[in-house]
């Protein structure tokens, strides 16, 4: 597993704040970063928007910089591929936006309105007031989207793995599609919505698959496979297309 797969999770809440950006210099190259504190480890991610570090309260700025030069040739690195890339993943949602939704395309259409969110057809349509926060209307109204869906899917392959549905909830990790706990039940990726159904279908079942083995042993890949024969496909389709889906 590489170092960018083991990087911690954040959580992206509903509405973002705006952290400070602040800046390092990393084998001679100036870095911003943005500072997330109040996290539970320390860790970063980076995307279309740069670099993001997550840290405890505890940890101090010195501690902090120090990690990062301490993963500088990968931070450099990973900044340079997004850099080169031809076309961003970041999306600013705009009347005429289009976007995938489960192996489909949606168009967003915004019109004057009291912010509330409508599915018309194959359109979302934004009902905007003139100072609203369009990024956060898509994002709720494809969060909307995506619940219902998940869960009639959990209770499919629930059906078939012969288990009670746990609690059901949606994630906005970095860098995870789903998550799975006896105390709190799965969380998955919103982000999901834009992915074909059955990729879906994957990642639902392989969570519930965590309710009888808590690990990555062959006892849990085998109960994978009981309920979704193609998993190696799947996986390997869920990381190449995972990069290529919009951040709004």
């Amino acid at each position: 597993m590489s170092f960018a797969e083991q990087l911690d999770l954040f959580k992206l809440p509903l509405v973002a704040s705006t952290p400070k950006t602040r800046h390092l210099v990393v084998g001679g190259t100036i870095v911003p970063y943005v500072l997330r504190q109040g996290r539970r480890r320390l860790a970063m991610t980076i995307d279309e928007r740069g670099l993001a570090v997550g840290a405890p309260h505890h940890v101090t700025l010195a501690e902090i910089e120090a990690f990062v030069r301490g993963h500088g040739e990968w931070v450099i690195a990973k900044l340079a591929e997004y850099a080169q890339r031809a076309a961003p993943r970041q999306l600013a949602i705009r009347h005429g936006t289009r976007l995938p939704l489960l192996g489909g395309e949606i168009e967003v259409r915004v019109e004057a309105g009291a912010n509330r969110i409508a599915w018309r057809d194959d359109a979302l349509v934004l009902a905007a007031r003139p100072d609203a926060d369009l990024d956060q209307l898509a994002r709720r109204a494809l969060q909307r989207r995506a619940l219902p869906h998940f869960v009639e899917r959990a209770g499919h392959y629930g059906a078939r793995l012969g288990r009670s549905l746990p609690p059901i909830a949606l994630s906005s990790a970095r860098t995870r599609w789903g998550s799975c706990s006896q105390a709190s039940g799965i969380r998955l990726n919103w982000r999901l919505i834009h992915l074909p159904p059955h990729l879906v279908d994957y990642v639902v079942a392989h969570e519930l698959a965590h309710l009888a083995e808590m690990n990555h042993s062959p006892r849990f890949w085998a109960e994978v496979e009981r309920v979704y024969p193609d998993w190696h496909a799947a996986r390997a389709e869920l990381k190449q297309r995972g990069r290529d889906i919009p951040l709004i």
